[in-house]
């Protein structure tokens, strides 16, 4: 918690998506979050960056709201940010890149952000 470094893959500033949703409570939980989506400037009145590849310095966790395919597309990005884990939320899991991720030890779960939020595990 604190400082902690999250980046939202797929953020939206759509209010009703559950990315911008996470968005929200990671900012009311106290993390620096970094949304990522090429397609518009701010989320949540946060500067959004395009790429992962636009990410500088260590990331603790990336929460994924992008479907299998984008993620597929961005997993030599994925696996270069090396985040402390990656929670992939419903409908975002790819298992190409959890075994990527699995051969770099980098841990990844099956998840949902806003749960693990609401329930006190996303520290954990």
């Amino acid at each position: 918690m604190g400082n902690s470094t999250v980046v939202v893959l797929g953020a939206s500033p759509k209010r009703n998506r559950y990315s911008n949703m996470a968005v929200r409570r990671l900012k009311e939980h106290g993390y620096n979050v970094i949304p990522v989506n090429p397609a518009y400037d701010s989320v949540e009145g946060i500067d959004t960056v395009p790429r992962l590849s636009d990410i500088r310095g260590s990331v603790d966790t990336l929460t994924v709201y992008v479907n299998s395919y984008q993620v597929e597309k961005n997993s030599e990005e994925i696996l270069n940010l090396a985040p402390g884990r990656v929670i992939f939320n419903p409908g975002s899991e790819s298992s190409t890149v959890m075994e990527q991720l699995e051969n770099r030890g980098i841990p990844h779960l099956e998840a949902c952000t806003l749960v693990m939020l609401g329930t006190g595990q996303f520290n954990n």
